[in-house]
């Protein structure tokens, strides 16, 4: 089941319950008829949970900012959007420890509203920085053994990289630093990380762009 109404967005919402599925519903319909922190905090919780939801959860989120903006000139949801990615981002690695798999979720998440969401049209510098810290603990040695964090680091570069590169290159700089020492770790990478770590490192190098002789040389590998 989707979401939506012909010419409009699309949200794959099938994973939610029925009364959960009504409350997006209007949320995103007529927001000032429900409560936009309890909104926020669903999509938060489930995004940890659904890795699948939180790869789109992003487009959601910001047309609920825009259709409150234009119905209220408010940003209830933006805020409480906001304050529970922060309170996630603060215990991460009790997260991480928790459940890696609901860490991959959350940097999924965290990337996914970065991309997304805009204030004249630039992305949020309030995100900059946590966005970095977490690609950079995907990038520490203990993370870089699980082909998990790996994948998750390489798919959110390849999505923000470039955005975030131009928000600050120093901190991407220092990330690559760390990318190549872990390519270069004599043990505990799988040849697919490996071989992912590698593809990402051409992709900056390249201009955020895959060449099309690294194309057929990663992906006829990675298909393999």
């Amino acid at each position: 089941m989707v979401m939506g109404e012909p010419g409009r967005e699309e949200y794959k919402i099938q994973s939610f319950d029925a009364e959960t599925q009504q409350l997006l519903k209007t949320a995103l319909k007529d927001p000032g008829a429900v409560d936009l922190e309890k909104v926020a905090n669903v999509i938060v919780d489930h995004s940890l949970q659904d890795c699948v939801f939180s790869k789109e959860a992003g487009r959601m989120c910001y047309a609920i900012i825009q259709a409150e903006s234009k119905q209220a000139g408010q940003s209830v949801f933006r805020r409480g959007l906001l304050n529970r990615l922060q309170q996630e981002y603060q215990a991460r690695e009790q997260l991480r420890a928790r459940s890696l798999q609901g860490w991959v979720c959350y940097v999924t998440f965290i990337c996914n509203i970065f991309d997304y969401l805009r204030v004249n049209n630039m992305p949020m510098m309030a995100l900059v920085n946590p966005v970095y810290d977490c690609l950079f603990r995907l990038a520490q040695p203990d993370s870089l053994s699980k082909e998990e964090e790996v994948d998750c680091l390489v798919l959110q570069l390849h999505r923000v990289g470039e955005q975030l590169e131009k928000m600050n290159r120093q901190r991407m700089d220092e990330l690559f630093v760390l990318i190549r020492d872990g390519f270069l770790l004599p043990s505990g990478l799988s040849s697919l990380a490996q071989l992912l770590l590698l593809e990402i490192i051409e992709f900056r190098a390249a201009g955020w762009k895959t060449t099309p002789a690294a194309h057929k040389y990663y992906y006829s590998e990675v298909s393999e």
